[in-house]
């Protein structure tokens, strides 16, 4: 495993979840596959948390709003 994940690949495992997640079980879910000590970052961020890729992800509008949760979509997972 690389010492820090690329938020896309959080938004890949929610999409491959499958359904709306609560932030605590999206940050559990995280922990799960990632591990409790996994650093993240993004195209433009680095050395996020699970909390602080959350907010992160969020503050972008990378995520879908329900009242069950959040979840994310194919199409806001930019490509580069």
């Amino acid at each position: 495993m690389s010492d820090s994940i690329h938020g896309h690949q959080v938004m890949e495992l929610m999409l491959a979840h499958g359904q709306s997640l609560t932030k605590e079980a999206l940050k559990s879910l995280m922990h799960k596959e990632f591990g409790e000590q996994a650093r993240f970052h993004t195209c433009s961020a680095k050395e996020m948390d699970a909390d602080e890729l959350i907010a992160f992800l969020e503050k972008k509008g990378k995520f879908i709003h329900s009242e069950d949760g959040i979840e994310t979509a194919a199409d806001r997972i930019c490509s580069h």
